[in-house]
């Protein structure tokens, strides 16, 4: 297979589509583990899935992919067949999962333009062996001697030709059957004898009572019908069919063991490799078509005439209204379009819990709650890797072993809550856990160890302790193992968080559990902000968090005794920041009554910042600031930069970072530093 051009649109929606097919498996996989069997629906719909991931591999051209897709396709095709046969579930969902990380990790590669490696031919001798053994037990299953009396609904007509249709139907479960009575087509007094006496049929089949009662249901135009089993004495439970395969359970060891994915990511990294497709409520691409037809009118309307100039004030201004109202809605709309719910990065947590607790042999369940909030496309990429850490962190670190557990008096299984919820501007995603909880000991004694703090140990805060955990290279843990010990997650999630624009906090309490707030702007795209001046420069506050504006009386201005600056409000007293000196501005304000105080709010911290003017509210596009000075513009209290109206530059101002609202609430000031 050559290397395809992955600007071809066939090849993007052919990736898009697969992935979304495989996350679909994996969820049924997933809800089948609480009973711990596939229900026939569950069955119906992964056939169904795999049958359009072969055929849209085969039609690509993707031989492996489409040769492993048909092998667990015939598997369900046969279960799917006879409801009878009970399968051994832990072996049948591990194959399924072995399957669904192989093709993940194969159009991974795909994705990233390259060309497929991967060689499942264990994997398919696996399906196979198992497939045999099915058919094997199902060709020593005994069959069953029915009788069934058949009657139609009166005044339905042609009985005869009705009942030939169930004998037709009937060569699907038996191969041995006769009927009463027998000429059902060339016999003029069929149709009488069928309505007084019923139809009469005995036959013999391997299936169980149910599913021939299931059979007879089904017939059009049944009135009623009498189904006996003549070897009724026997117990269905005794002639129901349990196949295992003669190997442990796939999925259960190391899956690298098999060799299918060679030097391949078995994650796939789905979100990344999907690119920027998304999938879209057809509503909100109607109400975008009609917002662009109102456009063209709008536009239409300033252009007429000679010039603009030829309309008249009162017509100029009634059109740009109009035209400023379209704009805002289609920009509302376009926004909308990004937004996706967190339902589908939640639900994948529940696939990483299960694999983290086979290995650590652990058991622990995932608790969802508010998966429709939504969040832009964009930061959710972003924060998929952060959480999946958080959670595979809370089962090695938090959750403690079955037994552990239950002599505590919890239950032997864990709880691992991940939780979604708006916040104002915000989105508020918590990954709580019932565990053992932090450590604050052990951590305070690795942060002394590594010579991160130097006052005494009890001097710091459980807030402050709990923050070392973000600093890079920080581990409790004296083992490197697969999963933990190198110091390196909870900084990489740290810096994920924060590089979407979103912060992080911890709450700990011992035996009782954990709980990692991640705070996380809806967009990063647009905001409704305040542009302010000072001196010759431009700011931008979020309005989210302003909560009034005010000229101050210079006798509410007081001094603590540490020289910080104050001001009283309605008896209540703010800290002032003067933003001129924060950033070093030239020909700023510097006496209270020139300038004008806004009064900003975050996380329930309060600050009065002086400005020298606001200069009105507008809706900015935010921009990144070059690479060489985000960083440090970030730790100053900058998120970015928008392009005002008249082509000047305003800097945006990030309020949780600012002196006194600091919102990295769990690390001394230096942990955050970047």
């Amino acid at each position: 297979m050559n290397r395809r051009d992955l600007t071809d649109p066939l090849l993007e929606m052919y990736i898009y589509e697969t992935f979304q097919l495989l996350e679909r498996i994996e969820t049924v996989v997933l809800d089948s583990e609480a009973e711990s069997a596939f229900s026939p629906q569950s069955i119906d719909e992964i056939f169904r899935n795999v049958h359009t991931i072969k055929g849209s591999a085969a039609m690509m051209q993707y031989v492996k992919i489409a040769e492993i897709g048909h092998a667990i396709e015939d598997l369900f095709h046969f279960i799917r067949a006879d409801e009878d046969i009970e399968t051994d579930f832990r072996v049948l969902s591990g194959l399924v999962f072995r399957v669904v990380d192989f093709i993940k990790a194969q159009v991974g590669i795909i994705a990233r333009g390259e060309v497929p490696n991967g060689n499942p031919e264990l994997m398919i001798t696996d399906i196979n062996l198992y497939l045999s053994a099915l058919k094997q037990s199902e060709d020593s299953r005994p069959t069953i001697a029915y009788r069934a009396v058949v009657r139609f609904q009166d005044h339905c007509q042609m009985e005869n030709v009705r009942a030939y249709n169930i004998i037709h139907r009937l060569k699907e479960i038996s191969e041995s059957f006769n009927h009463d009575p027998q000429d059902l087509l060339d016999d003029s007094a069929t149709v009488e004898d069928i309505r007084e006496n019923g139809f009469r049929i005995r036959f013999h089949t391997d299936k169980e009572y149910e599913h021939v009662h299931r059979f007879f249901m089904q017939t059009a135009f049944l009135e009623e019908f009498e189904l006996m089993a003549e070897d009724a004495a026997d117990e269905a439970e005794d002639r129901k069919i349990s196949v295992s395969l003669p190997f442990e359970a796939p999925g259960t060891g190391n899956d690298s063991d098999y060799g299918e994915t060679k030097g391949t990511d078995v994650s796939g990294k789905p979100d990344q490799a999907r690119g920027g497709m998304v999938s879209v409520n057809v509503g909100k691409l109607d109400k975008l078509m009609d917002l662009v037809g109102e456009l063209v009118i709008a536009e239409a309307m300033l252009t007429s005439g000679d010039s603009a100039g030829g309309l008249g004030t009162g017509s100029y201004s009634k059109a740009n209204g109009h035209l400023r109202k379209i704009t805002n809605e289609l920009q509302d709309v376009v926004m909308s379009i990004r937004m996706v719910p967190l339902a589908t990065t939640f639900h994948k947590m529940r696939r990483v819990a299960r694999d983290m607790c086979r290995k650590l042999n652990k058991e622990a369940e995932i608790r969802i709650v508010g998966e429709e909030t939504e969040l832009d496309k964009s930061i959710i990429d972003q924060i998929s890797d952060p959480l999946m850490h958080l959670v595979r962190n809370a089962i090695d670190h938090g959750i403690e072993p079955e037994a552990d557990r239950i002599a505590q008096g919890k239950p032997g299984v864990g709880v691992i809550t991940l939780e979604a919820k708006n916040s104002g501007g915000d989105v508020e995603i918590i990954v709580r856990d019932d565990g053992k909880g932090l450590n604050r000991e052990r951590i305070l004694e690795r942060a002394f160890a590594q010579g991160l703090i130097s006052n005494p140990l009890s001097e710091i805060s459980d807030n402050e302790a709990y923050g070392f955990i973000f600093q890079p290279g920080f581990s409790t843990k004296d083992q490197v193992t697969e999963f933990s010990g190198r110091g390196v997650g909870m900084d990489v999630v740290s810096r994920n968080v924060e590089g979407a624009g979103g912060t992080i906090s911890v709450e700990s309490k011992k035996s009782a559990g954990s709980s990692i707030t991640m705070k996380i702007p809806l967009t990063l795209a647009i905001i409704d902000g305040m542009n302010v001046r000072v001196g010759d420069s431009r700011f931008t506050l979020p309005t989210a968090s302003i909560l009034e504006s005010f000229r101050p009386k210079p006798a509410d201005v007081i001094t603590d005794p540490d020289g910080n600056e104050m001001i009283m409000l309605r008896g209540a007293c703010y800290p002032i920041l003067r933003l001129h000196e924060k950033f070093n501005c030239k020909k700023g304000e510097t006496l209270f009554d020139k300038g004008i105080f806004v009064m900003l709010e975050q996380d329930g911290r309060k600050l009065c910042l002086f400005v020298d003017e606001l200069l009105g509210q507008q809706q900015v596009v935010v921009k990144s600031l070059p690479g060489y000075i985000k960083q440090m513009a970030r730790k100053e209290g900058i998120s970015g930069c928008a392009l005002l109206g008249d082509g000047s530059i305003s800097l945006i101002v990030d309020v949780g970072d600012l002196p006194g609202m600091n919102r990295s609430r769990n690390a001394p000031s230096f942990a955050y530093a970047r």
